[in-house]
């Protein structure tokens, strides 16, 4: 681990989303059969084929941001946690598939944020490795 120091991002809530305890946000208390990430936004703009990025971290910066969290929606409902940055390396593996998600992974997106249109265009640019590792992981579940 290098020496930067690492701060907390503010998140980005999905103010209309059910939360079982009025207390809480719904992110903290999801009402039984929602699906994980309920209570964090999606970013309409990123919409492809069906497809949705979702952010859990603020991601537009004037000043640029260059790594967050999120997850992604594909077409049937389902979900995968991401954890980006921009560099250039392979998608990783960060959890496994369990019984919530399809895995959470690690993606690099080719250019710096500063609005939902700069993530749009990074989303896309990681679409294809998305979309072969959900058709991996779904291939696997339905040989199991």
């Amino acid at each position: 681990m290098n020496d930067e120091k690492y701060f907390s991002k503010p998140l980005i809530l999905d103010e209309a989303a059910e939360s079982s305890n009025a207390e809480l946000p719904a992110f903290l208390s999801r009402p039984e059969g929602a699906p994980v990430y309920h209570g964090f936004a999606l970013v309409e703009e990123t919409k492809t084929d069906g497809w949705c990025f979702g952010a859990i971290t603020a991601f537009q910066e004037s000043e640029g941001c260059e790594a967050g969290d999120g997850f992604v929606v594909a077409p049937d409902g389902s979900r995968a946690g991401i954890v980006w940055e921009v560099g250039a390396q392979e998608m990783q593996e960060v959890l496994s598939p369990d019984d919530e998600r399809w895995g959470v992974y690690a993606v690099w997106f080719p250019r710096v944020v500063h609005t939902a249109e700069d993530l749009a265009f990074n989303f896309r640019h990681v679409l294809p490795e998305l979309k072969r590792k959900y058709e991996e992981v779904r291939s696997r579940k339905s040989a199991s």
